[in-house]
């Protein structure tokens, strides 16, 4: 890995007023004008929860993955990721797109991450009876959603979703642009964690994906960025990298040059590295 940095107060500064402006950054169409593709399924998997499902042309085994987009915590809006689940279908990988609750929702911690687990189980045991056999589960997020998938992968013991589907245990995490280390963001964390720092210190731990980087270290993770993101910068996933592979998993980073926080997940981005990155690990 190369071009590791120390966050300086500046780009903090870029990233606290940046992150509050693209809140809706993951709803966005996939490129600029693009209409999103329609999903092949819509799978209801909670109450006013659905995921949208893109599949392959053929069936039986294949990897599946549930994308989680990001929105400052605030919002979580996954039309703009639709663009990559149609391209990771294109390459024999079963898609969806999670609908989670947020901030917006009046909703905290650990209500979004027993979301995401739960779209996982309900993606799953549609994909089955729609005659694919998963042979991978992963959890994608980009930017907060990243953070969450980083939590809903690591630390899936600690949660007890009411999920209306069998929980399913994710054995893989991709994480793209993601604010990993919350205490370095928690001006823009305090509307998932819903309190200070310093009035639930052990929540605040608990919900930090670096500080839980050492559970389930067979757990296989990709880290994409985009080495122009100026909302959230490279230092964020360097260091979940290097926090990662001293507990032993696993871990691919790919920085990406000439790309921003939103072009990370274009399909054109993204969908190939994933796609191979499931074949190999």
């Amino acid at each position: 890995m190369t071009g590791r940095r120390r966050l300086s107060s500046a780009a903090a500064l870029v990233l606290t007023s940046a992150l509050l402006a693209a809140a809706c950054g993951s709803g966005s169409s996939d490129q600029e004008g693009a209409a999103a593709p329609p999903p092949d399924a819509t799978v209801t998997y909670a109450p006013d929860l659905t995921a949208d499902v893109y599949l392959p042309a053929q069936t039986g085994r294949a990897p599946m993955v549930v994308l989680v987009p990001g929105g400052s915590w605030q919002t979580a809006d996954p039309t703009g990721l639709a663009g990559l689940a149609a391209g990771l279908a294109d390459r024999g990988v079963v898609a969806a797109t999670a609908h989670i609750r947020a901030a917006e929702d009046d909703v905290t911690y650990p209500v979004p991450v027993e979301d995401v687990l739960c779209a996982v189980s309900g993606v799953a045991t549609d994909a089955r009876t729609r005659g694919f056999r998963p042979t991978r589960v992963v959890v994608l997020g980009h930017s907060s959603g990243a953070h969450l998938a980083a939590l809903a992968v690591l630390a899936f013991d600690d949660y007890d979703p009411d999920c209306s589907s069998p929980v399913v245990e994710p054995d893989g995490l991709i994480g793209m642009s993601g604010p990993y280390d919350i205490s370095r963001r928690s001006d823009l964390a305090l509307a998932l964690l819903g309190s200070e720092p310093d009035e639930d210190e052990a929540t605040w731990q608990a919900a930090n994906p670096v500080e839980r980087a050492s559970l389930r270290p067979d757990v296989p993770v990709l880290l994409m960025h985009g080495e122009d993101d100026e909302l959230v910068p490279v230092e964020f996933t360097t260091q979940f990298a290097d926090a990662l592979e001293a507990a032993g998993h696993p871990t691919t980073v790919d920085l990406v040059p000439d790309v921003d926080h939103l072009g990370i997940f274009a399909a054109d981005v993204a969908a190939e590295p994933i796609a191979d990155w499931l074949g190999s690990s």
